[in-house]
Formats: C-alpha cells, structure tokens, sequence
C-alpha cells in the first residue's frame, strides 16, 4: 500500500450540484479500492487558461492510500468521465 495525492478539477458548466456529484462519486471509488485520508474541497476557481471553452473549475484535492494498481484505474476511469477537466495523481 503506497500513499497518493490527487487533485480533479470538475466542470461547473451543469452547475455546482453536479460537480458535488463527481465528488461523491470518485470519494466512493477511492474508498472501495483504499483507504481515504483526507478530502479538502478548494470550491470553485478560476482557472489559468481556458479547458473546454470553460473558465471556471470546481478543484477537490484527495489523499488517499491504495494499492499500486489502483491510481492508473482511477485515472482512466476520470479521462472517461464527462465533468472532468483535469486530473493529477501523485505518489507521495
């Protein structure tokens, strides 16, 4: 079990309640496949340039532990995800 750090960066195009869905969502995955340490929600930012003619991006940060397989699932699972801007999986 290895610790990771992962930032998601969720559109608020359909509004805020569903970016607080895709939260929920991926809290859940997260916690299926390890353990969640912590989840700090950043809110809504604006971001540096541009990402799918969008401005505005709802920014969670995760701190979880898992196995080592786990992050490269989370991540494809994200790129296949409609609401996901961006994503960032580190190992700490």
């Amino acid at each position: 079990m290895s610790k990771y750090e992962s930032i998601f960066v969720f559109s608020v195009a359909a509004g805020e309640e569903k970016a607080a869905e895709l939260n929920a969502k991926f809290k859940a995955l997260i916690e299926a496949n390890g353990t969640l340490e912590s989840v700090d929600e950043w809110g809504k930012r604006r971001l540096a340039y541009l990402i799918n003619d969008e401005a505005e991006g709802f920014y969670v940060l995760y701190n979880f532990e898992s196995a080592a397989d786990f992050p490269a699932e989370l991540d494809r699972i994200a790129k296949i995800t409609d609401g996901v801007l961006r994503t960032l999986i580190i190992k700490k």
